[in-house]
């Protein structure tokens, strides 16, 4: 019998926190609810989660603190969930390695549906075919100076040396590379990597792209170009 994911629960409001926990265990997850951020910070280690709902008004340290420390150490997929709709505070959740972000209140179901759907993102097995880097590659993945982007196992090479990125990050940067030279506005970036999932501002797609630049840094061969009034493009240069 396969193990169940594990979802780690983050909210001061018991009631919310109850109602996710029941829709969760309905859909076969094991979860568990915590109400402040330092105890996150405590169970984290131990309850191992697959992914975390993050509440950013917490008692102690808030979601956003508890996000950033996550993240020193781990890439755990958290979906941020806040009664704080203005676009400063989703971009800030973002910038600070979140995956989603949802405004409460919110329909259980679509966070049911969110959930798996960057569960499905993030978890991917390694496979047995060996290029001419020494990393592993099978699947769909683009290959450029320097660069290797793997969407079959979620990773990403970059001179040699293993990046580790959250899953719509890499998404982003695999669709961007699949189409070099190939120039796609804010609006049909958000529509292919987000898709249903995300009605959100078009923010969100530069905030993406700072924290790939900030990762990975233009190569004489390419490079992420700003295409300034229309968007983005991984431009390959001849």
């Amino acid at each position: 019998m396969a193990e169940k994911q594990r979802v780690l629960i983050v909210d001061d409001d018991a009631n919310i926190a109850e109602l996710i926990s029941l829709y969760l265990i309905k859909e076969c997850y094991e979860t568990l609810i915590v109400n402040d951020g330092e105890e996150a910070l405590r169970v984290f280690p131990e309850f191992k989660p697959n992914i975390i709902l993050l509440d950013l008004m917490l008692p102690g340290i808030d979601g956003y603190q508890v996000c950033r420390e996550l993240r020193m150490t781990s890439q755990v997929p958290i979906i941020m969930l806040s009664a704080k709709g203005e676009i400063f505070d989703k971009v800030l959740g973002l910038e600070l390695g979140a995956d989603d972000y949802m405004i409460k209140p919110f329909d259980s179901k679509e966070l049911v549906a969110r959930v798996k759907a960057v569960l499905r993102r993030y978890h991917a097995a390694p496979a047995p075919f060996t290029d001419r880097s020494g990393i592993d590659q099978q699947g769909d993945y683009v290959e450029f100076p320097g660069l290797i982007v793997n969407l079959t196992n979620y990773s990403v090479t970059y001179n040699g040396r293993s990046v580790d990125m959250p899953p719509k990050e890499l998404e982003l940067l695999y669709f961007l590379a699949s189409s070099p030279n190939q120039v796609f506005t804010r609006e049909q970036l958000l529509d292919h990597i987000w898709g249903y999932e995300y009605i959100g501002d078009t923010r969100t797609v530069d905030v993406h792209i700072k924290r790939l630049r900030e990762k990975i840094k233009d190569n004489d061969n390419w490079s992420l170009s700003t295409v300034w009034g229309i968007g983005y493009k991984f431009e390959v240069k001849r």
